[in-house]
Formats: structure tokens, sequence, C-alpha cells
């Protein structure tokens, strides 16, 4: 069983409370527990650096405000987040990839107070293995179009909330066909994201010796109903500079089928190739497939 390290955020301990993670701690009437109602945000911390934490802490800061959640301040969670990893360290005694998940909910019900914590505990092997060999997905229908967050606001497509059973069973019904993963299409043909990962889509140009001479990069537009992907937009960052153009879709599937290579990317997992899409091959040549990946890859490890 992974060991996980468990810090409750207290305004009596401005450091955040170390609990016992193998002890019940939560009320059975969070309405965390049971109606899914708060945020989440999961970050990765290699050799003891925590990434991408002001991007991370924005966007659980921006997912509060979607469901009108009043949260402890950033300087709160960070020192929740140093607990947790000291005590981590001390422990485990390595802090080499660690996954920190910061979780708020509603609080119990009643009471309007957020119950707010910090976990830190080691990847799933599953999460290194994908990202070095690649995995095989299918497009499932989310059954919404890709105007409908503009439309219904309270469906909360922009925010990272608790309430992910449907991403869940979408990956249950992968798995049981042999995928590993999902990406989702809205009912009007768009290419959406992951169930926990952003799309990102390449293409390049070559000259007749084979040397690449351009390169885009293209994500789903984010209007689309999708979560904003931190990883995917301090990629694009470093992509930026080196060289790279970008774009915003729209996507649809025969894009996934006719780019150089396809990704999906998140915090934890990082940056992982898709192999094949409902059976079928992405990328025409697998060297060039291999050659995007390892220079992404590159960009990527160096994002603070």
């Amino acid at each position: 069983m992974t060991h996980h390290v468990l810090v409750f955020l207290d305004p009596a301990e401005p450091d955040g409370r170390i609990e016992d993670a193998s002890r019940p701690t939560l009320f059975a009437t969070d309405l965390g527990v049971s109606r899914g109602d708060g945020v989440f945000e999961t970050l990765l911390v290699l050799d003891g650096h925590v990434r991408k934490l002001p991007a991370h802490l924005s966007r659980l800061a921006s997912s509060a405000r979607m469901l009108h959640l009043d949260l402890p301040g950033h300087e709160a969670w960070e020192r929740a987040i140093v607990t947790a990893l000291a005590e981590y360290q001390r422990t485990v005694g390595v802090l080499d990839e660690v996954v920190v998940r910061l979780v708020a909910t509603r609080g119990v019900e009643g009471t309007h107070t957020p119950t707010c914590w910090v976990t830190a505990f080691a990847p799933a092997p599953s999460a290194k293995r994908q990202r070095e060999h690649g995995i095989d997905v299918l497009l499932l229908d989310r059954g919404y179009d890709s105007d409908v967050a503009e439309r219904a606001p309270w469906l909360l497509l922009g925010a990272k909330t608790l309430s992910y059973a449907v991403n869940m069973a979408a990956l249950r019904y992968a798995h049981d066909r042999g995928a590993d993963d999902v990406i989702f299409t809205s009912s009007d043909g768009k290419v959406l994201e992951g169930p926990t990962s952003t799309v990102l889509v390449a293409h390049a140009e070559t000259d007749d010796g084979g040397r690449v001479t351009a390169k885009r990069l293209v994500t789903p537009q984010l209007d689309s109903g999708i979560l904003p992907g931190t990883s995917q937009g301090a990629l694009f960052g470093a992509a930026k500079d080196a060289g790279w153009e970008l774009g915003y879709g729209p996507l649809e599937p025969d894009d996934l089928f006719h780019a150089d290579a396809v990704w999906l990317i998140s915090s934890v997992r990082l940056l992982t190739p898709v192999n094949h899409i409902d059976g079928k091959p992405i990328g025409a040549e697998p060297e060039l497939v291999k050659a995007l990946t390892e220079e992404l890859a590159g960009l990527f490890d160096r994002i603070a």
C-alpha cells in the first residue's frame, strides 16, 4: 500500500496539522464526501521542487470562485505543502518524485467552513511506464456540444472539481476494451480533453534530407468546455521560446489521425505519447514521433 502523508489546513496551526492518513479523518456529513462538492489540484515534486506551484494555486482559486467556495490564501497552502513534504521525507526518505494533492470541500453540512487538506504520496508505477512507452486511446463522446460552457456555466466545465465519477467511468470503459485512456469529443465533433489530461497535437515539416524545418503545436480551444491545463500552458511557453509555432484548435478527430504526433499531458504523467486511437496508429514516421517527443519532454523537464 502506498504511504500517504496527510496535512490539514487549520487556522490554529499555521503550518498545518499532520494526521494519520491510515485512520478516519473526515466526517461522513462532509459535502465533499456526500456530494462531491469541492475542488482539487494535483502537483508533481521532482527532486524536492514543486513544479508549477503558482499555476496550480491560481487554478485552485479559480475553481473555488466558480463554486463560490471561500478558501485559505496561497500562503496557507504553501506552508501545508512544506509540512507535508518534510513529513514525507522524514518517513519515506526521498523526494525524488512525489505527488502532492490539494483538496478543499465545502465542509460539514451546515457549518459553512471548508475542509482543506494536502496529501503527499508516490506516483503510480503506471505513470512512468506510460510516459516512456506511450498509450492506446479511445475517442468517447462526452455528450454535449463545444459551446455549452458559455451557455451553461452551472456545469462548471472550467473548474477542477471533485465530481470525477464520469471521468473515472470513462477510463474503466477504456480499460475494459483494452485501451489505456480516453480523449473526449463534443457532440458537434470537436476534440476536447482526456479525463485527467490535456491533448496536444504536433505537425512537422521536413526537407528532402529529413531535417525538420517547421514545427507546430496545437491544443483544443480553451473555450470549448475544457479545463485549462497548467502543463499545457507551461509547455507552450517553453515551446514558443524554442521556435515552435503554437495554435488553439479547433481540433476534430481527423486532425488527430493526420498528425505527426499526439500526446496527453498532465502534471503527474507529464508528456505521454499516444500510440493508437481507436486502434489506428498515430504518426506515420516513428522516428519523427520519437524526436518530437524527446524535444518537448526536454523542454518540459526544464519547466519550474
